[in-house]
């Protein structure tokens, strides 16, 4: 599991959610990156559906498909992994309904990081300003809680503009919603932020090219 663009579903923004996943995926290597449906209005049985269909895209062009705190919905859809929230269970307990699921969380702080060490990753955010995400923590506490050991991915106003300082700062990957959901060419969109990425680790693991893979991280804050 090595994916650097954690893609975020709003199936507001898109008249066919799964076509635009399709199109975003289009312009990226298989395996590089991954997708979170983060639908949360949607019951069990709409959501178990749209899964279903997201799946098939995700297979059909090597990405990982995650949801949003719903385990259940997550093993049924044969999904690669749950994405957990404040709220939501323990990463102990996703495991020990489906030890095959991988597990993402999202932290906005180091203690949260902390209480979340046993997840393979953990969306870290709002790192720049973004509409409904609080106060931005900026790039240095970005570059401190990587130091904690849990790959992270950046979220909350992260573009190609600004996505190589977040792997400058120690990310291991970008997330983001509008800015490839909402972009007039998916396809063109994520292959920029991906090759953003791609370049800024290179510049950080000169001799590599990439940094270790993710793991389950050994160290907390």
């Amino acid at each position: 599991m090595d994916f650097r663009l954690y893609l975020i579903t709003d199936r507001r923004l898109v008249a066919d959610l799964p076509g635009a996943i399709d199109r975003a995926l289009a312009g990226i290597p298989r395996g590089t990156a991954a997708v979170l449906l983060r639908e949360k209005d949607l019951g069990a049985r709409a959501l178990h559906e749209l899964a279903l269909a997201c799946r098939a895209v995700c297979d059909r062009r090597g990405a990982k498909l995650f949801l949003s705190d719903r385990a259940d919905v997550a093993i049924a859809a044969g999904a690669a992994g749950v994405h957990l929230t404040g709220g939501s269970i323990d990463p102990a307990d996703v495991r020990t309904l489906s030890p095959r699921l991988l597990v993402g969380a999202s932290c906005h702080t180091e203690a949260e990081i902390a209480a979340r060490s046993d997840a393979d990753f953990a969306l870290y955010s709002p790192i720049f300003p973004s509409p409904g995400k609080g106060p931005a923590i900026g790039l240095d506490a970005l570059r401190s809680a990587a130091a904690c050991g849990l790959p992270l991915f950046a979220l909350g106003g992260v573009d190609a503009a600004n996505a190589a300082a977040c792997i400058e700062a120690g990310a291991h990957g970008i997330a983001g919603i509008r800015g490839w959901l909402a972009a007039p060419d998916p396809a063109a969109a994520t292959e920029q932020l991906l090759q953003t990425v791609l370049s800024a680790t290179s510049a950080a693991f000169p001799q590599g090219g990439s940094p270790p893979p993710m793991t389950r991280p050994r160290t907390l804050c």
